[in-house]
């Protein structure tokens, strides 16, 4: 993974990720996170106990790879900024969490654990972005027969702030140390759930974007 400086670009193998946590009902406003629990109600899934609800998966989960495998028809990813602890600081980029919907069901941390979570191989130093972090915008796309259409998109304000999302987790026994990532949470869908494949983070004010986008090889479930 590159992380991009203002004035130098450092490379960071993304092997350096020893702790990866999936953030789940973590927006701002309370009606925001009732949507999105009552859309995943709609599958089947049962609503948290508590919010945000902090879910540690495998480190080598998280990937730049431009396709990844899943197993059946029953998955797909939700855009979301991605907070990245190294020695040198905090760095934030964009990620998809992509979830088995079927597993989810019965477990939302087994459907994080069985997917690979694909992520942007550019991240800003989150110092650089946060005097105008609630201006930032997320995005992601899905494409059908051909043609890109928009799947999420809201401004970052949408979900719990970086330093608080942090500190919610530290208060619940979570060590966010150096070698630490933590996807943050998504924003609501406009039209139901289906696969985005693309996705981005965007800096208005200095006219910057985060990318990224990936395909799905499915694998036939065996009967």
């Amino acid at each position: 993974m590159t992380f991009q400086q203002p004035q130098a670009t450092v490379a960071t193998p993304i092997e350096s990720i020893h702790k990866f946590v999936i953030a789940g009902w973590t927006g701002r406003d309370p009606q925001q996170v009732r949507k999105h629990i009552e859309e995943l109600q709609v599958i089947g899934v049962k609503p948290p106990s508590t919010v945000p609800v902090f879910y540690e998966v495998f480190p080598s989960l998280m990937t730049t790879a431009t396709e990844i495998g899943v197993v059946g028809l029953q998955t797909s990813g939700e855009v979301e900024f991605v907070l990245l602890k190294t020695s040198e600081g905090l760095f934030v980029t964009v990620g998809s969490d992509h979830t088995d919907r079927w597993l989810e069901a019965t477990s939302v941390h087994h459907s994080k654990q069985v997917c690979a979570k694909p992520a942007s191989a550019r991240a800003w130093p989150l110092s650089a972005v946060i005097p105008q972090w609630d201006q930032l915008i997320l995005r992601s796309y899905s494409v059908l027969n051909g043609r890109r259409r928009l799947y999420q998109e809201g401004c970052v304000t949408g979900m719990l702030a970086p330093e608080d999302l942090i500190a919610r987790y530290e208060r619940s026994g979570g060590d966010f140390s150096p070698g630490t990532a933590m996807s943050c949470g998504t924003l609501a869908l406009r039209d139901g759930m289906e696969f985005g494949e693309r996705f981005e983070l965007e800096d208005p004010v200095c006219g910057l974007i985060l990318r990224h986008s990936y395909r799905i090889k499915a694998i036939e479930i065996a009967s």
